[in-house]
């Protein structure tokens, strides 16, 4: 981005402004798309304005962990795909798409979404393991919250496979929902200067000082949070973000269970 076009998006920033016309505290208009992958357990499509992924769920037979051996176990990965953005290449994932997942996950764990001892077979020798991948495609910004947004919405429509008379998995008949007791959702605050913003543009990241990225129980409880960005944030600036999430973590929940376009 030229400082031209940086030097401008600060200015509109300066007098409470954005490119796209929103508010700072403004959301793009959100879609939601369930269950779109006839071969996963679960899946979701999100669009935040132009940004647009898809998390597909699937569930297969893993070891448990030693030290919790009655436990399932989750698997968040990301893959950033040089058809969504000039900035993805092809090949192992990076240290971006490694970050996005390591967050998205950590919402989700910290906040017991998934029952996971509901998720054992056989006491320290078969659970469930339940693979949650995503995968955008198209990138105009605000990343993790889209994934955070499309990996709880396909996790709460995921449905366990049943198994043969061989104990094998039969894909063909889904029997009973995934135990998600927990609705964790993200959202991502920006700072630049002393402006915060929420769901920021690809070009509007460009700019920004520092994000908190902040998981979000339905009651409100903060379980994670990931900040990102070279300038420092006083305690004063994260009690502001954390106040922020809270309160736009509750209009994203009720898009949820309305299933609705917002861009309040």
């Amino acid at each position: 981005m030229s400082d031209m076009r940086a030097d401008y998006i600060l200015k509109l920033l300066e007098k409470d402004e954005r490119l796209d016309g929103r508010k700072l505290d403004q959301f793009r208009e959100i879609s939601i798309e369930k269950n779109i992958i006839a071969t996963a357990e679960g899946s979701a499509k999100v669009k935040l304005g132009k940004t647009e992924v898809i998390v597909g769920v699937k569930m297969n037979f893993g070891e448990p962990f030693p030290d919790m051996p009655d436990a399932g176990v989750l698997r968040t990965e990301a893959e950033l795909m040089p058809m969504a953005h000039p900035d993805f290449t092809s090949g192992p994932p990076g240290e971006d798409a490694t970050e996005i997942a390591r967050v998205i996950d950590r919402g989700i764990r910290e906040s017991e979404s998934i029952d996971v001892e509901k998720l054992c077979i056989t006491k320290g020798e078969k659970v469930w393991s339940v693979f949650v991948d995503f995968y955008p495609i198209n990138h105009d910004g605000n990343l993790i919250d889209a994934g955070s947004l499309a990996a709880i919405v396909a996790l709460k429509n995921t449905r366990i496979p049943e198994l043969d008379k061989e104990g094998k998995i039969d894909r063909e008949k889904l029997k009973n929902p995934l135990p998600v007791m927990h609705f964790p959702l993200m959202i991502t605050v920006g700072k630049v200067g002393n402006k915060m913003i929420i769901d920021p543009t690809f070009e509007e990241e460009q700019v920004l000082d520092s994000k908190l990225s902040i998981a979000v129980t339905e009651e409100g409880k903060v379980v994670a949070m990931q900040k990102s960005g070279s300038v420092g944030l006083t305690d004063d600036d994260v009690d502001n973000m954390i106040d922020i999430a809270v309160k736009k973590s509750k209009e994203l929940r009720k898009l949820i269970e309305d299933g609705k376009k917002t861009s309040k």
